[in-house]
């Protein structure tokens, strides 16, 4: 467990280092106006004219200009063990954090990225990328307010079983897994989607069921701190 570097009562987003153009940051900015950056990230809080109240990383992908503009920001984290992302979640304290930058780029990049959601239960963490927006579902049961018709896949991380309600191909007790069975092109049936699920399961959603998503993971986090 490590020390907060980032301690916020408010939703963060935090910026990685692939491509992000203004509709992802329109949706995080939105909902969570305070902006952490992953290492690299920093340079694209700088081309969109973005402070970040923090920079977390091992810096080996931070120019010399975002070095040096968010000098009193930088949070150098050595160790080689991690990546930048994991850095980044196991140093913020936030109850929502919108994360952009880290899918669409290279793909060691996002297999990592989804192996620290899966290996962290990060259930708080939206990633959002040029054509999805995805969440790590909650162990045991959860309720979504979903629009009928939205291309929704549901997408085992490690070994997990899944029961669903309000999907057109709903699972029932399912044994999902990414070398066995998954549920990438399933859809929603009706407007309360309903999931036990036990083990690391990855819900994926339009980019235009941001909304939806957000609402739904921050009624989760609510109902958990309760």
């Amino acid at each position: 467990m490590f020390e907060p570097i980032v301690h916020a009562s408010s939703p963060i987003t935090l910026l990685g280092g692939s491509d992000t153009d203004n509709s992802q940051l329109n949706i995080c900015l939105k909902v969570a106006p305070s902006v952490v950056a992953a290492d690299g990230g920093a340079d694209h809080a700088l081309r969109h004219d973005l402070k970040p109240i923090a920079v977390i990383g091992d810096m080996d992908s931070l120019s010399n200009k975002a070095r040096t503009a968010f000098a009193d920001a930088l949070h150098h984290v050595a160790e080689q063990d991690s990546t930048d992302f994991e850095k980044c979640l196991t140093r913020i304290k936030a109850p929502l954090i919108m994360a952009a930058g880290f899918l669409g780029g290279r793909l060691d990049h996002t297999l990592a990225v989804l192996g620290t959601l899966a290996r962290l239960r990060a259930h708080h963490v939206i990633l959002v990328s040029p054509d999805d927006v995805c969440v790590l579902l909650p162990h045991g049961h959860s309720m979504w307010q979903l629009s009928p018709g939205l291309r929704a896949g549901v997408l085992p991380l490690g070994h997990a079983t899944v029961s669903s309600n309000g999907l057109v191909w709903d699972l029932a007790g399912s044994k999902l897994a990414p070398d066995g069975l998954v549920s990438s092109s399933n859809a929603v049936k009706q407007a309360q989607v309903s999931f036990d699920v036990a083990g690391p399961v990855l819900l994926t959603l339009p980019l235009s069921a941001s909304k939806s998503l957000i609402a739904g993971v921050l009624a989760q986090v609510s109902s958990s701190a309760h």
